[in-house]
């Protein structure tokens, strides 16, 4: 029973390979958490990447929340890099 905190992400990613991309490697992470504390949920919705999260508090939302969001943004990141070379 989790669900004392919770956040929804919508991440707009109008490229539907990163989309792929992104949604696949994070789904590992989805799968096995690193903590019993909180919990995600990831889903593909046209041309975006939602992202629903639910914690047993606010601190385990919050770093859950970013972890998620940091992931993404390297990812993203490093499909840009290798997009310039």
């Amino acid at each position: 029973m989790l669900k004392r905190a919770s956040a929804t992400c919508r991440i707009y990613l109008p490229d539907r390979n990163r989309l792929a991309i992104v949604f696949e490697a994070l789904k590992p992470e989805v799968k096995k958490p690193a903590t019993v504390r909180s919990r995600a949920l990831l889903e593909r919705n046209g041309s975006f990447l939602v992202l629903k999260v639910e914690a047993k508090d606010t601190v385990a939302l919050r770093a859950a929340l970013n972890a998620y969001l940091r992931w993404i943004n390297s990812i993203l990141g490093v499909l840009e890099a290798l997009e310039m070379h």
